[in-house]
């Protein structure tokens, strides 16, 4: 059976990056791995084993453009009144909260952030199939 290990996004900025992904999700650097040409940073927290790859282009200085095909990754919490508080809190910027209904009965409850180079983020209340 496959096991999903991690989510791959291209970031201009390292320590910008790094920094955000701490501050927002409290993940942490599991390895970092220099190559000629490009950076590979492994973050991951104590919830889960999967990890946000952040791919570094030595050199680049343009913006990544993300097309019309980048949808986003999501992030379940237990409490997501405090985890928007903190995020407002953080200078993080996060949406409003929204609830999503599917058959008049509630079927997500989320928000969403973006990282420092546009990706989006969405962070939801653990409910339902989101757990």
């Amino acid at each position: 059976m496959a096991k999903a290990i991690h989510m791959m996004i291209r970031v201009l900025d390292e320590k910008r990056s790094v920094e955000f992904y701490e501050r927002a999700f409290a993940l942490a650097i599991a390895e970092r791995l220099v190559f000629d040409g490009f950076t590979l940073v492994y973050m991951r927290n104590v919830q889960a084993d999967f990890e946000v790859e952040l791919t570094i282009n030595h050199g680049r200085s343009e913006p990544y453009h993300h097309g019309d095909a980048y949808g986003h990754i999501a992030f379940v919490v237990e409490d997501l009144a405090s985890e928007h508080a903190r995020f407002a809190t953080a200078g993080l910027n996060p949406t409003p909260v929204k609830e999503f209904m599917r058959e008049e009965k509630l079927f997500a409850k989320f928000f969403f952030v973006q990282d420092p180079d546009g990706y989006k983020i969405e962070i939801l209340q653990r409910h339902g199939r989101y757990h």
